[in-house]
């Protein structure tokens, strides 16, 4: 009873998230991603860690997850994940502004608005919370808004108003909770003002033409004039952290290299501060253009300064894997591994790159890796995709189909995982992990085709 409960919690996020990407592009082609990087990530956790500890909230249960979207906006959906737009990013000016935002927003989870909002909409929606899931696959599957808004909750305004727009009573108990686990970290709450003066002025602006974190974080005067009184009143001098400055700029530069056109990060990598990122952004640029010799060259550089860096290994290994340099990409990725062996990103890029070598003696050992990632992301798709490949090289049948299938639910594509999951049946051991695993995949698809 409680393991059932527990998975149907795990999947209630999952549909939450579903929510957002669904009413925030009714084009299927220009659907929202998460932006997954272990560099970034790994920024981002430290970056965010002094703001949840002195939220009370723990760092390793809080995940700061990237969207890609350069419309600037940062959310919440549950209380274990804060979710943050790379246009947002990529405005910011300083760490502090970003800890700002993330102080916020850790303040609407321990403050308990979340938790609040899950309420209401489970006593206004009982037995619907699978309509956003399938809602999601309709959209996907045929282009269909209209059709994929009415399973929902059948108005996509009220549905963005309940779970994305906060009260202007939360956003001002937001902000007063932000401003003390700013001050309570030691950083400047000054950086919550320069924040909130980014989107000064939203507020007479049309919906249409506001930006996102000002339709869901309704800009007052009265916001204002508090967060000012708070700056104005605070005798604490506070010095910059630099090392928070330098995961900024790690992980902005490695964005704006992935997103700005290669020409332009080439132009401004001098301007860069950091001699390390500077180079990160330059290889990154060449990968790109693409150069691979370039590439391939100041990556090396890179990592031979920088030998104890688990992330600039990684990136070594995706350089020289989407290069076809798949023996090399081992190496790297391995030496990553073996640096940070508990980061589910780079075990599966190890993985994959083993898998690519395409041969024997790797498979098992790329199996190997691929369930290390999936054992600490349960919920990745690509991961799962990797693993039905390794497991069809294997003559798996079995745990093939399970994987497969895995991967279309997650997905959203529950025509896609029928005939696998039904194939995954009859070859799995009645009892064994992979057959347990199944039971979720097939009373999904049950519920979906009622």
């Amino acid at each position: 009873m409680n393991q059932k409960k527990s998975r149907f919690q795990i999947n209630l996020q999952v549909l939450f998230m579903a929510l957002y990407f669904l009413f925030t592009s009714l084009n299927p082609l220009h659907a929202r991603q998460y932006l997954r990087d272990p560099d970034i990530e790994h920024a981002l956790t430290r970056l965010a860690q002094p703001i949840l500890e002195a939220a009370g909230l723990s760092a390793s249960r809080v995940k700061i997850i990237l969207i890609n979207d350069s419309k600037p906006n940062a959310f919440v959906v549950d209380n274990n994940h804060i979710f943050i737009h790379s246009g947002l990013v990529m405005r910011l000016k300083s760490a502090e502004q970003l800890q700002a935002v993330i102080a916020h927003e850790a303040a609407h989870i321990s403050s308990g608005h979340i938790t609040r909002r899950h309420l209401n909409f489970q006593k206004a929606n009982r037995g619907r919370a699978l309509g956003l899931l399938l809602s999601g696959a309709v959209l996907a599957g045929t282009g269909n808004a209209e059709a994929a808004t009415g399973i929902a909750l059948g108005s996509a305004g009220t549905s963005k108003r309940l779970f994305f727009a906060h009260t202007r009573s939360e956003e001002a108990s937001a902000d007063e909770a932000a401003l003390r686990y700013l001050k309570r970290a030691g950083i400047d709450p000054e950086s919550m003002n320069g924040v909130l003066n980014l989107f000064r002025g939203q507020e007479f602006l049309s919906a249409k033409r506001q930006d996102p974190y000002a339709r869901t974080h309704p800009l007052t005067k009265d916001r204002l004039r508090a967060v000012k009184g708070f700056v104005a009143g605070d005798t604490k001098t506070y010095k910059e952290n630099q090392t928070a400055q330098y995961w900024y700029e790690r992980a902005k530069q490695k964005l704006s290299a992935f997103i700005v056109s290669p020409k332009t990060t080439l132009k401004t990598v001098n301007k860069i501060a950091y001699a390390d990122i500077a180079l990160m952004a330059k290889a990154v640029a060449l990968h790109r253009q693409p150069n691979p010799n370039e590439a391939i060259r100041a990556i090396a550089q890179l990592t031979k300064a920088h030998p104890s860096d688990p992330y600039y290994a990684e990136l070594q290994g995706q350089i020289l894997l989407e290069n076809r340099k798949f023996e090399q990409a081992v190496v790297a990725y391995q030496r990553a591994a073996q640096l940070a062996p508990k980061n589910a990103q780079i075990q599966a890029g190890y993985g994959r790159a083993l898998l690519a070598t395409q041969t024997s003696s790797n498979l098992n050992k790329a199996i190997k890796a691929l369930e290390n990632a999936r054992a600490r992301e349960r919920y990745d798709p690509r991961v799962l995709r990797q693993l039905a490949a390794a497991y069809a090289k294997k003559g798996n049948r079995g745990m093939a189909a399970l994987n497969g299938a895995e991967a279309h639910v997650l997905r959203g594509d529950l025509k896609a995982a029928k005939p696998l999951a039904t194939r995954a049946e009859k070859l799995l051991a009645h009892g064994s992990v992979g057959w347990n695993r199944l039971q979720d995949v097939l009373v999904a698809i049950k519920l979906a085709t009622k």
